[in-house]
Formats: C-alpha cells, sequence, structure tokens
C-alpha cells in the first residue's frame, strides 16, 4: 500500500508558503544575528510591539528566514476567531494558499504524531517535494472542539482523494499537537448508497456530550473491545442505523452481517486499547488502535448520537508502520 500524503504535509506546504508570500512592505525576513530590538528600531517600532503583533512567546527566541510582521495594516486577531475557526483556516491555506493561517500554529512547539514526518514545523521540510504545487484540494466537511482539542472531517486530495481525520490540540490559543488519520476515498458508495463523507453535519444538543461521549466510550469498550456482540443491540434504536463505512449496509442487521461476513473471510477486527473520546453535542469521535487482519492499525470512529442511541458511523482505518520507519517518536497515539 502507498504511503498516504497526510493533512501534515499539506500543513508543511503551507509553512512553506509562508516564507515566500509575504509583502516586503508589511514583513520583515530575519537574518542570522538579527535580534527583535534591532528589527523594532529599523521600522520606528518597539519590541515590546513587534512581539504582541506576531505573537512571540519568546521574543528573544527569532531564527533566521522567519517572517516578522512590522505593520499592522489589516492585521485580523487570533483572539477573534475560535480554535475550530483557526483550524479550518489552516486546512484550508492547505488549498488557498493563504499564509496568514500558519500563525496559528506554536512555532516552538508542535508535537507530530503523523508517523511520515518529523516533529515539529522543520519535520514538514523533507515532504514539501511530494506534492506538486497548486495540486492539493480540501473540504471540511465536519468540525468540532472538545476543551483544548479540535477535531475535523475532510475531504482531502493528495495524489489521489482522501478521507480523513483531524485532531489538534491548542495551548494559549495555539495548535500545539497534531493527530490524524487518512484512508483512500472510494470512488463507489456502500451497499446502502452511503458515501464515507455524506450525512449529517449540524452539531447539536450540547447539553448531550458528556452522556453521548459516556455512550460510546461504553460501546467501544464493552463491543468493540470486549467482543460482547449479544448486547450490541443495547446502544441503537432497533434498526435504525445509518452506516457510511465502505463495505457495510445501513442498520444494525447490516453491522452484525458485516462483522459476520469478515470473520468467514478470516478478517479479525481487533480493538485493543482506546486513547480518545471526544465530542461536542451529538457528534462524538473514538480514537482506538488494535489490528485488522493482523496489520497493526489505528481505528477512528466517527458515531452521530440521537436520543441517547447511535444513529449513524463513519470510519477511517489506517496501518501502523513498523517503528524503524517512523520519522518522529511521539507515536500514533
Amino acid at each position: 500500500m502507498k504511503k498516504a500524503i497526510t493533512a501534515t504535509l499539506a500543513l508543511g506546504m503551507l509553512f512553506s508558503a509562508s516564507t515566500t508570500a509575504f509583502a516586503n512592505d508589511e514583513y520583515y525576513t530575519v537574518k542570522k544575528g538579527d535580534v527583535l530590538w534591532k528589527i523594532a528600531r529599523k521600522y520606528n517600532t518597539t519590541w515590546e510591539n513587534l512581539a504582541e503583533i506576531n505573537n512571540l512567546k519568546n521574543p528573544h527566541l527569532i531564527f533566521p528566514e522567519q517572517k516578522i510582521k512590522v505593520s499592522i495594516n489589516e492585521e485580523i486577531s487570533k483572539e477573534e476567531l475560535s480554535n475550530s475557526e483557526k483550524v479550518v483556516a489552516v486546512l484550508n491555506s492547505i488549498e488557498t494558499g493563504d499564509s496568514e493561517a500558519i500563525a496559528y500554529i506554536n512555532p516552538e512547539k508542535y508535537i507530530q504524531h503523523n508517523l511520515s514526518a518529523g516533529d515539529g514545523l522543520a519535520g514538514f521540510g523533507e515532504l514539501l517535494s511530494m506534492l506538486p504545487p497548486g495540486s492539493a484540494k480540501v473540504d471540511v466537511v465536519r468540525v468540532f472542539e472538545d476543551g483544548d482539542y479540535v477535531v475535523t472531517q475532510t475531504d482531502y486530495n493528495f495524489f489521489g482523494p482522501k478521507v480523513g481525520f483531524d485532531i489538534f490540540r491548542f495551548e494559549e490559543g495555539l495548535i500545539v499537537e497534531h493527530w490524524d488519520n487518512l484512508t483512500v476515498k472510494s470512488e463507489e458508495t456502500n451497499p446502502s448508497g452511503r458515501t464515507q463523507l455524506d450525512g449529517v453535519t449540524e452539531v447539536v444538543n450540547l447539553d448531550k456530550t458528556e452522556e453521548n461521549k459516556a455512550l460510546v466510550k461504553d460501546f467501544v469498550e464493552t463491543v468493540l473491545m470486549a467482543g460482547k456482540y449479544d448486547v450490541m443491540g443495547e446502544y441503537f434504536n432497533g434498526d435504525n442505523y445509518i452506516q457510511h463505512n465502505t463495505q457495510i449496509a445501513d442498520g444494525l442487521s447490516g453491522l452484525g452481517q458485516g462483522i459476520q461476513a469478515m470473520a468467514e473471510q478470516g478478517i479479525n477486527m481487533v480493538y485493543e486499547e482506546n486513547h480518545m473520546i471526544l465530542g461536542k453535542g451529538n457528534f462524538v469521535l473514538s480514537v482506538s488502535e488494535g489490528t485488522f487482519g493482523g496489520q497493526k492499525v489505528a481505528y477512528y470512529d466517527l458515531f452521530r448520537v440521537e436520543n441517547g442511541k447511535i444513529a449513524e458511523h463513519w470510519d477511517v482505518i489506517e496501518n501502523i508502520p513498523a517503528k524503524e520507519e517512523w520519522k518522529n517518536n511521539n507515536g500514533k497515539f
């Protein structure tokens, strides 16, 4: 299987673009030996002002080729955007080339869990040559926040159509950590005519967030991990269940038939450990690890809950490469 080009690659592309796409009269390119107070004096301002408008946590730490904003013309305050809006701006910038969005990523602390990329922003460099300029397409289909975390489900095109989930963690308004899971986008619908991305997108029932997260957590641990399929019906409203997995039909009956069909083919789907349950209102994402057909994988399962029952499901299963192939030591989870 060819390695999927992930959202990480796209963010790297954005980082690269940010070093070339700034207007000369608004930004200064840091040179070796520069310090912030000298740059400030050159532009008749103070180093405190430059630190503020560039959101520099450590004004003494600047590096060659870094772009420093020296004019606040048309400056958009990052505080005006929610974390979800910042993430969408970053992802959309993969396609549009909007260099402003890179400011929403902490350049001093960016923990990467995509195993095909090195840690930090510097880890993007070796991936940049893989993606032809202007070839990326991005359509964020679903997005929600859970505390400091933002979850997105996105329709990508990197060397072909792909579907992916991304998770971003924020500290003090900046992205500091990223996880993702991608799979090839199917050209065909599943047995019930569903695609990997269609269905409900609106986040509602915000007062039910914790209740819905608890339901999904219990389902994952009881049914998917412990294998107690005899109680599976307790989590669904009869056969009213919409399925977006490419191989499985709608309904609890379709899910049961799909699991049975895999077993008959000798394909075991094993959930070993759950790492995250993130949710907002009617949407809950479960992140787990296990094996599929003996191959170590990451399971990302998105559930929509309605009236206390699981009503809809989307998923991405991605192979986890052998450790000697990892480009960072942070692990997939």
